[in-house]
């Protein structure tokens, strides 16, 4: 309710609801649900870790992002994979700039998540988005991937890797929507829309000054 109320209350419109029948405004993803969440009543708990992934229309043109949140007081190794999974997203944002083949981000991502041995979610893919919600190109985030675009400028794109603490594995519940890890381990997500500029990329979803800082960066005690 928040996030419909809040994103017509700016004259935009939430672009999830009723995309494809998907019920609701935004996606939220609790611990070991990957992707695609449906909000309902489940309470929070201090430990769990959650993703909101919220996309608007505003003016003709979509944006999608998403943040892996910290709910009081969590384990360190939930600390470090959320950490990691915002590391593999930047770090791929970094390599983005006119004449870099799209495979490149699957490898970076893959990289860093190996490194830290997370996994890399491979049914999970960012997408070309504009005047259209989805649209070409895949933008996948495993490496030896067969994506062999290159990016221009101009080209707008969401990143959004999906890293596990377990198994790559996952399975889609009955609601024909919620992606949750096959072991039941954790698993984060991070994503930022961005455009190909003449020199490199601009985020368009990037965080605002007064936004509250991100938990896992944080001191905790």
């Amino acid at each position: 309710a928040v996030v419909h109320d809040e994103t017509l209350k700016r004259g935009a419109y939430p672009s999830p609801l009723n995309y494809g029948g998907f019920p609701k405004a935004c996606c939220t993803s609790i611990n070991e649900i990957i992707g695609h969440g449906i909000p309902d009543s489940t309470v929070l708990s201090s430990g769990d870790i959650v993703n909101v992934d919220v996309t608007v229309c505003y003016n003709g043109f979509h944006g999608d992002c998403s943040e892996t949140f910290l709910v009081g007081e969590v384990d360190a190794e939930a600390s470090r994979l959320v950490r990691v999974t915002y590391e593999c997203l930047h770090l791929a944002i970094a390599i983005c700039k006119p004449g870099i083949p799209y495979a490149g981000i699957g490898k970076t991502i893959q990289g860093h998540a190996d490194m830290n041995d997370f996994a890399v979610f491979k049914d999970g893919v960012g997408h070309g988005i504009g005047q259209a919600f989805h649209t070409t190109p895949d933008v996948l985030h495993f490496a030896n991937n067969v994506n062999n675009g290159i990016m221009r400028e101009g080209h707008v794109f969401t990143i959004e890797p999906m890293i596990n603490e377990g198994s790559a594995r996952g399975v889609i519940w009955p609601d024909g929507w919620t992606a949750a890890t096959k072991d039941g381990k954790r698993s984060a997500q991070f994503e930022h829309t961005v455009l190909i500029t003449e020199e490199g990329a601009e985020v368009l979803t990037g965080r605002l000054p007064e936004s509250n800082p991100l938990t896992f960066l944080e001191e905790r005690e």
